[in-house]
């Protein structure tokens, strides 16, 4: 699966714009270009180019970022293009963004209204829906961004940033801590820069961002973890940033070797995980009906699978039943499949049975192009990994009425892209059936308790920003059957149940 791609997309979004300015008071009508090498783990992936107009007041940054990434031997390009309009001041005007995660392209484009309220297009699949957005308070643009970083560049100390993200349209809060001058080395030289470190708390535990900005406020380094390894945006030459991308298997890189093989018989019992994560405030894994977590303290987490049974998550939302622009639900198309598919059903659990069926008939084996697509576009072409099995039978679900969830996790697999004994990332859906939340696998046509869920969503990709580095931090360190496994037998002491 490609979540990774996502979370670095989601990164550069909450940085500031790493762009080449001169002073805030310069000539109308400047372009300033700054071009910036991605690499991951020491190996280029990609480049960021970031363009900076001022025409009069108005000032205009786009970012486009370049990926080429590899799964199992094959090499696939992606995109993120960020455009955001503001005054020279740092008030938003207008914001633009375009992921191409797979053969279509998700559109978001904001315009500002004499009444202050965006209008906002959203266009996924080719399909457009058209929202109202109050401007979040105190919420900022790429321009309002970097002013700010420079403000705070001879501050010692601590301070918030609320940066807007036009893919998502989220905000989020960052605590920014300066640091302190470094001497940085950079491919075209070494620059005295104000080392700033982003935190930014979520569900799933800290996220940290460090970054290197000289005195107007541009990143010229941002650095980060992402499946255990270092990510680093370095400004340097156009020529720098544009050299060849490296291979780096970035599936390999996911995967969580498990201690010991997980037999057939074995993942239909009632299994139990203890589950480390490096980050002794990171929290792995999620409670769910079918999978109950235990703290025990010291990073380590006990995790037990099957058997569902109500209660272990919140019940569904009216979102969970909604159409959205990953889940286009409402979309005719997507309505007759699921209409022909359930015809004669006489409860919701037959009623997901058959479209479980449905729908691992309906695609052409584990294909596409390891992007990210909508239910729509996999309906159409047919293809997708399990991402787009997950996707297509969540929307089919809501079109009949039940409320749906993507699942995200890990699943365990004997052998996968060259490597045995692994647990793989993979996505399947909930769905809320006879009182309680039940999972159905259609890539794989069945789930059992080899089945690890990280986190659930409405099928946008933007949920998986916050699991990238997930799959670095975690350690599965033992499996069994639960008779096997005991709470109380573990570092000698009883687990405390963690919902």
């Amino acid at each position: 699966m490609r979540k990774w791609l996502a979370a670095l997309a989601m990164a550069f979004a909450l940085s500031p714009s790493p762009c080449v300015l001169a002073q805030a008071r310069e000539s109308a009508a400047a372009t300033n270009t700054t071009w910036m090498s991605v690499q991951l783990g020491g190996r280029k992936i990609g480049h960021l180019r970031i363009d900076r107009v001022r025409d009069g007041d108005v000032v205009t940054t786009t970012q486009d970022l370049q990926i080429a990434l590899e799964r199992s031997g094959k090499t696939t390009p992606m995109a993120v293009l960020t455009r955001s309009v503001e005054t020279l001041d740092g008030q938003p005007l207008g914001f633009y963004a375009k992921s191409t995660l797979s053969a279509s392209s998700n559109i978001v484009d904001g315009r500002r209204q004499p009444d202050g309220q965006y209008a906002v297009t959203s266009t996924v699949a080719g399909l457009s829906t058209v929202t109202s957005l109050p401007w979040p308070t105190g919420a900022l643009l790429s321009d309002g961004q970097r002013q700010a970083m420079a403000s705070a560049v001879d501050h010692a100390g601590h301070y918030t940033l609320n940066l807007f993200d036009p893919a998502s349209r989220s905000v989020a809060s960052v605590d920014v801590e300066v640091l302190g001058s470094e001497r940085i080395a950079l491919p075209d030289g070494p620059e005295l820069l104000s080392h700033q470190r982003e935190t930014l708390q979520t569900p799933r535990g800290t996220q940290y961002m460090d970054l290197w900005i000289n005195a107007r406020g541009e990143t010229r380094k941002g650095s980060l973890q992402m499946l255990g390894h270092e990510l680093d945006m370095l400004a340097c030459s156009q020529a720098c940033a544009l050299a060849p991308v490296q291979d780096i298997d970035m599936l390999r890189a996911a995967m969580v070797d498990s201690p010991e093989r997980v037999s057939a018989s074995m993942r239909q019992e009632v299994l139990r995980y203890v589950i480390h994560a490096t980050d002794d405030d990171a929290r792995p894994v999620i409670a769910t009906d079918e999978q109950r977590v235990f703290s025990l303290g010291h990073g380590d987490w006990l995790v037990e699978i099957g058997n569902a049974t109500a209660g272990g998550q919140p019940g569904p939302t009216a979102q969970d039943t909604e159409a959205n622009a990953w889940l286009q639900s409402d979309a005719p198309e997507l309505r007759a499949l699921a209409s022909n598919a359930t015809q004669g059903a006489s409860d919701d659990l037959q009623t997901m049975n058959r479209l479980l069926a449905f729908t691992s008939s309906y695609l052409a084996g584990h294909s596409g192009n390891g992007g990210y697509a909508s239910a729509l576009e996999v309906a159409r072409t047919r293809q997708g990994d399990c991402k787009g099995y997950a996707v297509l039978l969540a929307a089919l679900a809501r079109a009949r009425g039940i409320p749906a969830r993507v699942v995200t996790g890990m699943v365990y697999a004997d052998h996968y892209a060259g490597s045995s004994r692994v647990f793989v990332p993979h996505a399947w859906v909930q769905a809320w059936v006879d009182g309680r939340w039940q999972s159905f696998d259609a890539a794989l046509g069945r789930f059992d308790s080899a089945h690890i869920a990280l986190d659930t969503g409405d099928g946008d990709p933007w949920h998986f920003a916050n699991l990238s580095n997930l799959f670095g931090q975690m350690r599965i360190a033992q499996v069994a059957p639960a008779q096997e496994l005991a709470p109380s037998v573990l570092r000698g002491t009883v687990a405390t149940r963690d919902w």
